[in-house]
């Protein structure tokens, strides 16, 4: 690749590989991402990243993120057999076809919490769309994001497809972030809050994502162990860099101690106050804004820079939850090994208690139960605003993609208007792909014969046709007509009078 941080011409590269993609057939397309997609699920390139991505950072797990890698498999899948080249639906009796048409040059921002798998996955959804992109890696991990593209163009290079197709920034800065968004078709941002202030400000046409902040309730009819079991896995889970680790449980007082024992045997370890305050202090030295470099460490680690000292097989830190808001920022999103703990004794109350804190940070992200209880489930997805409710389940696991629950695969969890995002889904190639839907006459269109069947009352309003008709019909509004200028357009036309 030239080393060449240019947006402009960068751009202009970009520009030509998707012009020189556009009308590629299925199988063309189909065979380039099948091809990017083995490649970089291999050991060799997963392996290689996560080594990258972890030493030169200092952020995460390297054994976790060469497992982060290997969800390509499951990103693949899902989009493997989808069409998106040339007619990809069509419905014969109402006489449409769809066509799909990709959007041009997409800027892709990368995070540093995921820098390997987030470039692999978009990547994927854009080739799979036949898209371009350009890549904005964040600076602390810029290596590992270039390295995954510079697989990428090997690849496409070996089957005689624009390498262009791929592109990185190699020396990434806000500047040149906002100028990449300014000027691509379409961006996709993984990130925070003032992230998608940024992207929107750019005025391209964007996908974004939200802050996570999930809590999960634990309820006295879950197995501890279980519960045990899951929050270990969720929350160590590369140190806590995924944005779906639980940053706080609530448990019911009722199974309180058989919880906590069963926590303390995974390795979860409980501060006292003083120690809560020194963690504080360490996590967020102003206040306010999270300690950088505690992101993603080493529990041992966080503990020296608090200044307190936690048994060798320590997995994580546990506090007890004080308050919510900005006045206890344990209530919010860590990022690192550290687990706020409720209680709770009123399931009524514990959902306001954790609406409550979503609406402080988090909405629109996720949240976790682990209950026996169906009704739990469904009140809970009823009345948490959020895109996704998981049961029973390691919440980071799960949430954004697995084998064992029905999550769609991805990097990128949308958080809906709630967090001022587009969408609640889980971003995949599906947000990348425009359509052109041909419509043709139901009736002889040869022939002019346009006559059109016009539903009836009772077709369109069916079993509330009675409801609207003696209830709706009498209604009046009860205020005069208005009194307006009349446009001298009007005069060709003639007006019903109205009283």
């Amino acid at each position: 690749m030239v080393e060449n941080d240019n947006i402009k011409e960068l751009y202009a590269r970009a520009k030509k590989a998707a012009e020189a993609v556009e009308f590629w057939s299925q199988e063309r397309v189909d065979e380039v991402v099948a091809a990017v997609a083995w490649k970089w699920m291999s050991e060799e390139v997963g392996n290689e990243v996560a080594r990258i991505a972890a030493e030169s950072s200092g952020m995460g797990n390297y054994e976790h993120k060469t497992m982060k890698a290997k969800k390509v498999r499951g990103c693949y899948l899902e989009m493997r057999d989808a069409k998106t080249a040339g007619i990809i639906r069509e419905d014969k009796d109402r006489k449409y076809i769809t066509y799909g048409k990709p959007i041009g040059v997409v800027a892709n921002v990368v995070p540093c919490t995921n820098p390997g798998i987030t470039t692999k996955h978009i990547g994927l959804s854009l080739l799979k769309t036949r898209n371009a992109c350009i890549v904005s890696p964040h600076p602390r991990t810029k290596l590992a994001t270039y390295r995954v593209v510079q697989w990428g163009r090997a690849v496409l290079k070996a089957l005689n497809a624009p390498e262009d197709l791929m592109l990185c920034i190699q020396e990434p800065s806000n500047e040149k972030t906002v100028e990449l968004m300014q000027t691509c078709d379409f961006a996709v941002a993984t990130g925070g809050k003032a992230l998608i202030k940024v992207v929107h400000a750019a005025g391209t046409p964007a996908i974004t994502v939200g802050a996570g902040n999930v809590r999960t309730i634990i309820d006295p009819s879950a197995d501890p162990k279980h519960v045990a079991y899951c929050v270990h896995k969720s929350k160590t889970f590369d140190n806590s860099t995924s944005c779906s680790s639980e940053n706080a449980i609530s448990v019911h007082v009722d199974c309180w101690d058989a919880v906590m024992k069963e926590l303390k045997a995974v390795g979860g370890h409980m501060l006292n106050d003083d120690e809560r305050e020194k963690l504080k202090n360490a996590l967020w030295p102003d206040g306010r804004t999270l300690n950088r470099d505690m992101v993603a460490s080493h529990v041992q680690n966080i503990a020296k820079h608090a200044g307190i000292t936690v048994p060798e097989n320590t997995a994580f830190l546990m506090v007890m939850g004080k308050e919510i808001g900005p006045s206890d920022p344990f209530s919010g999103e860590k990022l690192s090994l550290t687990l706020t703990v409720w209680k709770w004794s009123d399931f009524e109350t514990e959902l306001k208690h954790l609406r409550k804190n979503l609406e402080y940070i988090g909405i629109g992200h996720s949240a976790c139960i682990h209950s026996m209880k169906p009704e739990q489930w469904h009140r809970m997805a009823e009345f948490i605003p959020t895109g996704r409710i998981n049961v029973n389940a390691p919440n980071t696991k799960v949430n954004s993609g697995s084998w064992y629950a029905a999550q769609e695969f991805t990097t990128t969890l949308a958080c809906g208007q709630w967090q001022g995002n587009s969408s609640t889904e889980n971003i995949n190639y599906k947000h990348f792909l425009q359509e052109t839907r041909m419509c043709m006459p139901y009736t002889d269109w040869v022939s002019c014969d346009f006559r059109e069947h016009i539903p009836t009352d009772e077709e369109v309003w069916g079993k509330r046709l009675k409801f609207v008709k003696e209830k709706i019909t009498p209604i009046k509004l009860g205020i005069p007509f208005p009194k307006y200028e009349a446009h001298p357009n009007s005069k060709y036309y003639k007006f019903p009078h109205f009283d």
